[in-house]
């Protein structure tokens, strides 16, 4: 329950600019989650989120990546390295990967956190990615098209 809030809690911070921790709660609320305002300030503290301000003197919560920004360039290296192809079929990514690397791109995909991607799969060259919609589809691929052009 906690792993699946806290993975809702990013989610919202990610689409909406929450300022307060009751701001937070509205939100966690309407997705379902039962929570008190000692939940969410738990959970803002050991996922280590902070807040930016806003171009309109605003401010919102924000997650701290430290570690994960050292690890990218890792992940990208791993992406481009085992990447063969990819294609879609509505909202499933099909990408098509160096036989053996598709566990490991899979992650390094994972890893990326990108948000329109529900879940993936991988077999031993081949990884499916359930996107959210068609257009987020499109959308991916020319981001992953980006990486690997890099």
């Amino acid at each position: 329950m906690k792993t699946r809030r806290q993975s809702k809690i990013l989610e919202l911070i990610q689409k909406n600019d929450i300022e307060t921790q009751e701001e937070l709660s509205a939100y966690l609320v309407k997705e379902g989650y039962k929570v008190t305002q000692a939940t969410v300030s738990r959970d803002i503290r050991e996922m280590k989120l902070t807040k930016v301000a806003l171009s309109n003197g605003r401010q919102k919560y924000v997650a701290l990546n430290d570690a994960r920004e050292d690890m990218s360039e890792k992940y990208v290296r791993v992406f481009r390295d085992g990447f063969v192809s990819m294609d879609m079929a509505q909202n499933i990514l099909v990408i098509k990967t160096v036989s053996g690397m598709a566990s490991a791109v899979c992650a390094a995909i994972d890893a990326m956190q990108i948000h329109e991607i529900v879940g993936s799969i991988a077999g031993d060259d081949t990884i499916m990615c359930a996107i959210r919609t068609v257009d987020d589809t499109v959308s991916i691929m020319k981001k992953l098209r980006k990486i690997v052009e890099q």
